[in-house]
């Protein structure tokens, strides 16, 4: 056998990570990198967060699996909780984003079924989604290059260009079970969608009897200043699901319902072996212990400031090198006028990691906990690699190009 064991599915970066300190992660040789990454917003507290540690901790040495079969006191708590904080009734708790995702279509679809239209299945999304990896969530995201070689595109999925409302409305027909949107477009390119707009979908899906789906996978837990981007908008979605930021590093993703959009899900329709197990429930319990913490989100709202701050003065020193800052909190975005493949090898150069998106964006998703201090530190880091990119572009404008 030649090559490695694993398939070739990710064009990985050759960095081995050893350790991780809070916003830092430290390789086999002790090189240390600031980590603007956060395994792409999922590090919501950083990494060897204490009181994480001793949650998942405490638990392994008690309890790991027992599957759905029997009570679980810490999912029955961390539900209560998502509960207590934001519009829902009911939560199912999955174990990654694309399954929160699977949950919150069948549940649309299964509202709807029980509702007496069962030929409401079709969800109407929006072009430059990502939703996740499944065979459905590829179709609800509708990007050919993740579509090509699976097949028929799995059907019910209508894509509208993102921000058009006329498209929404003209999309709408007998078969539209609900909407499905990113209140910010993470992989579509650090894209808000603007309150005015949340507040036209809410009111078109109360209109036509149709479900608000949300997708918080990478917006929740505090990533944009609130606990969840929707209320920015002063609107409730009937569905919505996350992952991520909730399992500050362990998986755990859950599909949050009103008791309305949950009333289709009943004993057998819908079921997970380790979605809830008790490794997963203790830590998405110790992560709203700190989300929830008093004055933990307007601390993100603080930094945020900060970073936006340092952010557009390097945009405005090196306009040939950056467009402009996007996002929302600390999901942020320099949409780039160089390849954002080449500025995200350039800062990795300065020790910065940051994530590539669509729209040639580049992403900075720093954990919650990350202090001022280092912000400004990033912030000095992408200017050493703006200029370290605009002298390699003057010096061979082919090359850097």
């Amino acid at each position: 056998m030649s090559g490695s064991a694993l398939y070739e599915t990710f064009a990985r970066v050759p960095l081995v990570f050893d350790r991780g300190e809070g916003s830092w992660l430290v390789t086999q040789s002790g090189e240390r990198y600031l980590d603007f990454a956060a395994g792409i917003a999922v590090n919501s507290l950083g990494h060897g967060h204490p009181h994480l540690v001793a949650a998942l901790t405490e638990q392994a040495a008690k309890l790991w699996h027992i599957s759905n079969l029997y009570e679980i006191p810490d999912q029955s708590r961390l539900g209560e909780r998502l509960v207590e904080n934001t519009f829902a009734d009911k939560v199912f708790f999955t174990n990654s984003g694309a399954e929160a995702l699977e949950c919150a279509i069948k549940t649309a679809r299964r509202y709807q079924y029980v509702n007496g239209a069962p030929e409401r299945f079709r969800i109407i999304t929006f072009e430059g989604a990502f939703h996740g990896r499944t065979l459905a969530t590829i179709a609800a995201g509708g990007q050919p290059k993740y579509l090509e070689g699976f097949g028929p595109k799995v059907e019910g999925f209508d894509q509208v260009p993102f921000g058009d409302m006329d498209a929404v409305e003209k999309a709408i027909g007998a078969e539209t079970a609900a909407i499905l949107i990113e209140p910010v477009q993470g992989e579509g390119g650090v894209r808000p969608v603007p309150a005015p707009f949340m507040q036209k979908l809410r009111a078109l899906c109360d209109k036509h009897g149709l479900m608000l789906i949300l997708d918080e996978v990478q917006s929740g837990i505090g990533r944009t200043g609130k606990l969840f981007a929707y209320e920015w908008a002063g609107i409730e979605p009937d569905i919505m699901a996350i992952a991520k930021g909730i399992g500050g590093g362990f998986p755990v993703g859950a599909c949050l319902a009103t008791n309305k959009a949950a009333m289709g899900m009943t004993p057998g329709v819908h079921g997970t072996t380790f979605g809830g197990n008790p490794l997963a429930m203790a830590v998405g319990n110790a992560v709203l212990d700190v989300v929830l913490d008093d004055g933990f989100i307007q601390s993100v709202n603080d930094k945020a400031l900060a970073a936006k701050q340092g952010l557009a003065s390097v945009v405005d020193e090196f306009p040939d090198i950056f467009e402009e800052v996007r996002g929302a909190g600390l999901l942020l975005g320099l949409k780039c006028k160089l390849a954002n493949t080449m500025v995200n090898g350039a800062l990795r150069d300065e020790n910065l990691l940051a994530v590539p998106a669509g729209e040639n964006v580049i992403r900075l998703l720093p954990p919650l906990t990350v202090s001022e201090e280092e912000i400004r530190d990033a912030v000095g880091r992408i200017h050493t690699a703006a200029a370290k990119l605009r002298a390699a572009h003057q010096e061979s404008p082919k090359a850097a190009s």
